[in-house]
């Protein structure tokens, strides 16, 4: 009987040490492939919960993008420019608000990690950061 409690004992701490090992994984991303206009929130240098966005879905949601369509604000003009600077920042915002209320510690650009030498696999929260805009709006 003793043997077989010290087995199972033995077996939970092995479970726990490997389980507590995947959750202190954490990634980087190469010094030479970081780029800064495809992170919208965290850390390039360490991360453990990495995830991405749709950004320019994120941007012709905003009610900013949303005006340039709706009253045909012509491309080139000063409105439109400072229209989608507003629009770019508002998504922004709304991608780190996300960051902030949620586990993930980085979140980039759709397919930046996947693209890296070493790919880095991600969860899509483009619809958080829809649902976030949406509750804002009303």
């Amino acid at each position: 009987m003793n043997t077989i409690w010290i087995r199972t004992i033995c077996f939970c701490v092995v479970l726990l040490l490997g389980l507590s090992g995947l959750a202190l994984a954490s990634y980087s991303i190469p010094q030479e492939s970081i780029d800064e206009q495809r992170i919208f929130y965290g850390s390039a240098l360490n991360f453990a919960q990495p995830a991405s966005v749709d950004y320019q879905k994120v941007v012709r949601s905003t009610p900013e993008y949303n005006e340039i369509r709706d009253k045909r604000i012509e491309n080139g003009t000063a409105r439109y420019w400072i229209l989608m600077s507003e629009a770019s920042n508002h998504a922004v915002q709304l991608i780190s608000s996300v960051g902030k209320e949620s586990d993930y510690d980085i979140i980039v650009a759709n397919g930046y990690l996947e693209g890296l030498e070493e790919p880095i696999e991600t969860v899509d929260v483009t619809e958080l950061v829809l649902k976030k805009l949406e509750e804002r709006q009303k």
